[in-house]
């Protein structure tokens, strides 16, 4: 299976829990708004993904409304095919972008049974390139430790926030999924019919 790169922020959201925030009032609205909105992310992921009376089958359809309402989906699967988004044909863009979403819902929703308290805390929101915004925080775990430093790119869409990056320890996770997609291509001779074939195996492995 593809197991690391950008899939890896599915299992932070399993883990947020708000500790807080560190906006202060003097703070513009976006900077304000950006914050509130990975607030509204854990709540939701904890209070709907990990419920013990809910069904594989509930928890499926709750996790894809999730990952659909917080993040751009579709332009983070454009942005991790990379140059070989203009080699590909229709169909295959059309198929690699359901293949991209059904596997991170297939193979991570069963990952939100082991969370145990992690909690989360905003610090502040920054600009980024392109008209972004990185809203900074901190995953504590309960054992103790270091604390996991995370910062979410989020991307105004005509009124409506998206998560298009997450940052993990200073690490892009679409950067990360981009490289690793990019190798399994060149590994097919170019081919992006080489990274669907893939996709179709692992997607298979985790239903």
């Amino acid at each position: 299976m593809l197991k690391r790169g950008y899939l890896l922020f599915v299992l932070l959201m399993g883990s947020l829990v708000l500790a807080g925030t560190g906006l202060t009032s003097a703070a513009d609205d976006a900077d304000a708004r950006a914050g509130e909105f990975i607030e509204s992310l854990a709540d939701k992921a904890i209070s709907s993904l990990t419920e013990k009376d809910a069904s594989r089958e509930q928890r499926l359809i709750r996790f894809r409304d999730l990952l659909d309402e917080h993040f751009a989906v579709d332009t983070i699967g454009r942005w991790v095919l990379g140059r070989h988004w203009n080699d590909a044909t229709e169909a295959e863009r059309k198929e690699y972008l359901s293949l991209f979403e059904d596997l991170i819902v297939v193979t991570y929703v069963d990952r939100f049974n082991s969370y145990s308290g992690e909690k989360l805390a905003v610090s502040r929101t920054v600009p980024a390139t392109g008209g972004d915004l990185l809203v900074n925080s901190q995953i504590t775990r309960p054992a103790g430790g270091e604390p996991l430093d995370v910062a979410w790119r989020v991307r105004d869409y005509e009124g409506q926030l998206k998560i298009v990056d997450v940052i993990v320890a200073g690490v892009s996770m679409g950067q990360t999924q981009r490289s690793e997609f990019t190798s399994v291509i060149r590994r097919a001779g170019g081919q992006v019919e080489g990274l669907l074939s893939k996709l179709r195996e692992d997607l298979k492995k985790g239903a």
